[in-house]
């Protein structure tokens, strides 16, 4: 999947003067995922990302392919039942990115384990047949023995029940692959710039500019979908200014430590928080993951920021449950992510924790298709409704979805063919045979940084094969060193950016360039 090529499909299309039948405006979750419906229909597919793939809400996620045992409390079984059958569908079409993982709630008064232990009972039944392993109440020892580092002074027991788990990014990109060999035109750093209509005023394309070379486009579609997650309203308003916002948006941090504050391979799931959330810390590529929060925001933005209470309150909550309470200093590194939700019918201010995470599809007076809210784990189903709605608006040709039984790019069980020590590899699946040749060359099998696994092989791959244009890229989503460890990702800027130069043919000054974009980023993920 090389972006030349994928731009050269835009021109082909153009000069043959063919409309797309759909273009996607957003290269997040739901756009790349309705790409990969549509374009496994058999419908042709033009797809625009304004800066890289899953460079915002999708990237900066728990890491959790789950029906939400918060939505569960809340009363929502239709959103709940959906979620666990897409979860169940998840890992068995990427086996390679979805894995099951373990959970305790432990328990510190006597009452809860009954409750819990009834909830989520109900939790496995309405998983079905694609549940992921029984929930059962776990004694004072057998919890400590799975949760080493848990405070043992007053624990009772807990109870343990099973999830999913995955790497977001990794994921998306395997996705974009997937609509790519499907026959989807993709395109990242190519942002719309407008939307084209017909004499009445019916949307009928999009245009966008070429980030990389400064070129404008015209993409003409017979169904533009907007797939813009917390920046939906605003490619609406490319059609219509005067339209009713629908977005609210709110933010949710992730703090990352070494391992050690977890030890083992079982999350954490403390099931009330003083905000009334729920909150993990979870095992995720060596490392130990804490979060979230739901704090509202006024306004999305590409890089938010965590707020200094937010920090104090992942610490303050998960040290309540370690014996060696995490630190300022002990964080690794912080993200922060949005979340695309959806107003509420009614007037009164209440918090976004609140707000359904259900999808929503709307179409605007002039004819632009909306999809909105959601989750990652729906990703799949939220696609096939956007398609089938595109495919009465634009009068396509009435094709079935196929995405229930469709192999991921990827797709591999069992061992990729590299040795233990080279675990990380697993999450390119049946490419990482192709990584490994490329590591047969000595320079490319180095270590980037003594700290994370990734190898200059990664970088050049990624150059090559899966679109990243930036050190960001490589550094952020194809690998996930910024995420894990914001000063390991920060030293391995330089080496990166020279070999991203090397293949993408750039110079010096551009080297440069991105090592000091990369630095100053790799601040902002940092706690001080």
């Amino acid at each position: 999947m090389r972006r030349e090529v994928m731009v050269r499909r835009l021109h082909e299309q153009l000069e043959a003067q063919a409309p797309w039948d759909i273009a996607v405006v957003g290269g997040g979750a739901t756009g790349v995922g309705v790409a990969v419906d549509a374009a496994a229909r058999g419908l042709s597919v033009a797809l625009v990302e304004a800066h890289d793939f899953g460079k915002g809400t999708s990237s900066r996620s728990t890491k959790l392919v789950h029906g939400g045992v918060r939505y569960l409390e809340q009363g929502n079984i239709p959103l709940v039942m959906s979620a666990l059958k897409e979860r169940g569908l998840l890992r068995q079409n990427a086996p390679h990115l979805v894995h099951d993982l373990a959970f305790v709630v432990p328990n510190y008064s006597w009452w809860e384990a009954p409750f819990y232990g009834i909830g989520l009972k109900l939790y496995d039944l309405l998983a079905g047949k694609y549940g992921f392993g029984a929930s059962k109440l776990l004694s004072k020892d057998e919890t400590l023995a799975r949760l080493p580092a848990l405070e043992p002074e007053g624990l009772i027991g807990g109870v343990v029940y099973y999830d999913g788990q995955f790497d977001d990014s990794r994921l998306l990109i395997h996705l974009a692959m997937t609509a790519a060999d499907h026959g989807a035109t993709l395109v990242n750093y190519c942002p719309a710039t407008g939307l084209m209509k017909d004499a009445e005023g019916y949307i009928n394309g999009v245009t966008a500019r070429d980030e990389l070379t400064g070129e404008e486009l015209s993409i003409p579609a017979r169904v533009v979908v907007n797939a813009t997650g917390v920046f939906t309203d605003s490619v609406r308003r490319m059609a219509d200014a005067s339209v009713e916002p629908m977005m609210v948006t709110s933010q949710g941090i992730h703090l990352v430590f070494d391992r050690s504050f977890l030890k083992g391979d079982t999350a954490l799931m403390v099931p009330r928080t003083s905000d009334g959330r729920v909150l993990f810390v979870i095992p995720w590529h060596g490392h130990a993951v804490a979060g979230t929060t739901d704090t509202p925001v006024d306004a999305p933005s590409l890089e938010p920021q965590p707020f200094d209470e937010e920090i104090e309150f992942v610490l303050e909550t998960a040290g309540r449950y370690f014996t060696r309470p995490p630190s300022r200093q002990d964080v690794l590194a912080v993200y922060t992510g949005l979340r695309p939700l959806v107003k509420s019918d009614s007037k009164g201010e209440g918090k976004t924790s609140a707000l359904s995470r259900d999808h929503v599809i709307h179409v605007d007076s002039s004819g632009l298709l909306t999809i909105t809210g959601g989750k990652w784990t729906t990703y799949r189903h939220m696609a096939e409704d956007c398609v089938d709605h595109a495919i009465t608006l634009g009068r396509l040709q009435d094709l079935d979805c196929v995405t229930k039984n469709l192999k991921i790019h990827g797709y591999a069980q069992g061992p990729v063919g590299l040795s233990s020590v080279d675990e990380h590899f697993a999450v390119y699946g049946s490419d990482a045979a192709e990584i490994a040749e490329l590591a047969r060359d000595p320079r490319l099998a180095e270590r980037l940084h003594p700290d994370l696994p990734y190898i200059a092989a990664e970088v050049v791959w990624a150059a090559r094969r899966e679109m990243a244009q930036a050190v960001e890229d490589v550094l952020a989503r194809r690998t996930r060193a910024l995420f894990l460890n914001s000063n390991a990702a920060r030293a391995m800027a330089e080496p990166v950016a020279r070999l991203l130069a090397e293949e993408l043919g750039r110079d010096e000054a551009w080297v440069q360039s991105q090592v000091s974009d990369f630095h100053a980023l790799a601040e902002k993920y940092r706690v001080v």
